[in-house]
């Protein structure tokens, strides 16, 4: 078998050594292995239980007439909010030509892919029959909101697809020729994903016309995707939901959202991998402090606006729904969310102590956790307080609280999530191999790669 000749890169061959030694995807240490068998368990620990739904139907769940919507919508609605970071890193800063951008792509797009995946898979598990799906392909209405979101996430997971696997080729193409000691599956694997790049100014041209192509599309589906969930709520009358303001609300909150999962995954890279501190540093974790800080404000500015407005009338089934957020049953949550997933983020990351790794690590794990139970409080409160009274029904029923069931196929569906990113990192560069070198100064001063 003729063997091809090295993609060529006009760098020091010392200088290629040490970043492709830092980048090269590694096998699992034994941290590495406890974390996806952990992950795994929960994972088909979920399956399991989805499995039982599957044979029984819905009934394993606490939802009924009335909470129809319960963990499941909320955690899709998470799973979009997330996936958001790929057109915000990979795209808005890439059309910017932020250069602090470069360590932080893959991360995002490897984000983004696995939160559309399951989103996906969510709506299939709220379904309870997966067969039903057929009916919203089969069965379309143009008039439902159901169908643009079918419409925008197929594009969405399409277009992200993409914008994660064509910058990655000249890395699969780099693996191939330099990655030794590798399986020889993995090394047909790279070779097949590499599309014989040989890094040719035509492919140069052409790839990266389609990266920018891509990278433009993907703002406008991704504007798109938020606002059409936001419109599930907002078009259907109930208390917490008539509202005009769900499509930039939900857009604010997923960016900010997005922006706390990439610095959680940065850290994770960086505390995980050696010397990785050389190119995500302080810088990138600077820049995204204050990026998330901007993120947070404009999104409180929206939360404020969503409730200020609806409680300054206070109204029918709006007051009821309200007094449950603000004193009521739901008072306990919906406070701590505030607090804790973005009014404490905003002081601590307004300084510069606050804007170091560890701080910020321990900062976007508020947001994220606190992200989730927003979109938690959204769903099921308002699903209480329906305009026609609950009159004469069993106790459980006015009552809303997930099952353990119910949280063993979300928390599994998470799981995978992580379980996506891990994998993809384990056979494809986190950040940017032949990016990362061209970017590199010769007097390896790499204190400075961004």
């Amino acid at each position: 078998m003729k063997t091809k000749k090295p993609v060529p890169l006009p760098y020091p061959t010392d200088q290629i050594e040490a970043i492709s030694r830092d980048l090269m995807p590694k096998p699992f240490g034994l941290s590495g292995k406890i974390w996806v068998a952990v992950l795994s368990v929960i994972f088909l620990t979920g399956l399991y239980f989805y499995i039982e739904q599957f044979r029984f139907g819905l009934g394993i769940t606490a939802m009924r007439d009335y909470s129809t919507w319960g963990i499941y919508i909320a955690n899709f609605v998470f799973f979009v909010a997330i996936s958001l970071v790929g057109s915000l890193v990979s795209a808005i800063l890439k059309l910017s030509g932020a250069r602090l951008r470069t360590p932080l792509t893959r991360i995002s797009e490897m984000i983004a892919v696995s939160s559309i995946i399951f989103a996906a898979l969510v709506i299939i598990v709220d379904m309870g029959r997966p067969d039903r799906f057929l009916n919203v392909i089969f069965h379309a209405r143009i008039q439902s909101p159901i169908t643009w979101d079918v419409i925008v996430i197929s594009t969405y997971l399409t277009i992200s697809l993409l914008l994660f696997y064509l910058p990655l080729i000249p890395d699969l193409a780099f693996m191939r020729d330099r990655y030794v000691g590798i399986p020889a599956w993995q090394k047909k694997m790279y070779t097949f994903l590499a599309l014989g790049w040989n890094s040719h100014p035509g492919q140069e041209k052409i790839l990266r016309r389609a990266e920018q192509i891509l990278a433009i599309l993907i703002i406008p589906v991704a504007f798109g995707i938020h606002t059409v969930t936001s419109w599930l709520f907002a078009t259907t009358l109930r208390p917490g939901w008539d509202s005009n303001d769900f499509g930039p609300y939900f857009v604010s909150g997923a960016f900010m959202v997005g922006a706390g999962g990439v610095i959680a995954a940065m850290y994770i890279f960086r505390t995980h991998y050696s010397n990785w501190d050389k190119y995500l540093t302080d810088k990138h974790f600077e820049f995204m402090g204050r990026l998330l800080v901007l993120l947070s404000l404009v999104y409180l500015y929206f939360n404020i606006n969503e409730y200020f407005v609806p409680a300054y009338k206070m109204k029918g089934g709006e007051a009821e729904h309200l007094r449950a957020l603000f004193h009521g049953r739901y008072a306990p949550l919906f406070w701590s969310v505030q607090f804790f997933g973005m009014v404490l983020p905003i002081i601590v990351l307004m300084f510069r102590r606050g804007r170091k790794p560890l701080p910020m690590f321990i900062i976007s794990i508020f947001v994220i956790v606190g992200a989730w139970f927003k979109r938690f409080l959204i769903v099921v409160p308002t699903l209480s307080h329906p305009y026609i009274p609950m009159d004469r029904l069993p106790e459980s029923w006015q009552h809303y609280i997930p099952t353990f069931k119910e949280w063993s196929i979300t928390a599994g569906t998470l799981a995978g999530a992580l379980l996506i990113v891990t994998l993809l990192a384990r056979f494809f560069p986190a950040i940017p191999i032949v990016e990362t070198i061209e970017e590199a100064k010769p007097d390896h001063n790499f204190e400075e790669i961004s």
